[in-house]
């Protein structure tokens, strides 16, 4: 069974497009369907536009949480990735090992192994949520 069915959670997809989208519309049906907070994924475009995004998330007192801190320095809520620091180390290995002719094809596929959780409190604040403490003690990283 689907996660989101376990927590009777409706997921629906807002759609941004091109490269000017009209994200005061998206955000507007977003509302009508009663949207109550947004995943966004690390997508250029997004980024892009993140500042907007996150202004509008805010004015629409809707959590934001993200693929990678972008968002979150912008002003969103949280995100929860991958380490990016920790992501190059291990690809320059790879390209090392590739220098000193090791086949591509011989090199195992790796998961990440270290990801980072990182919150914004002031964002929290604005929108009208508490973070538990548990929460933040678990955090990489807290913007205060």
């Amino acid at each position: 069974m689907r996660p989101w069915r376990v927590l009777k959670i409706t997921i629906q997809s807002m759609e941004v497009r091109g490269p000017s989208p009209d994200l005061e519309n998206v955000f507007r049906e977003g509302t009508k369907g009663r949207v109550t907070a947004l995943i966004s994924s690390r997508d250029p475009l997004l980024i892009r536009h993140s500042n907007q995004i996150v202004d509008l998330a805010i004015r629409n007192r809707l959590p934001l949480m993200s693929e990678g801190s972008d968002f979150v320095d912008a002003g969103g809520l949280a995100s929860y990735s991958a380490n990016d620091a920790e992501n190059f180390r291990r690809a320059a290995t790879y390209v090392d090992k590739i220098l000193k002719r090791t086949k591509p094809a011989d090199l195992p596929v790796e998961q990440p192994t270290k990801f980072e959780l990182v919150i914004n409190l002031r964002t929290a604040k604005q929108i009208g949520l508490t973070i538990p403490p548990n929460v933040l003690a678990r955090a990489d990283k807290v913007i205060k």
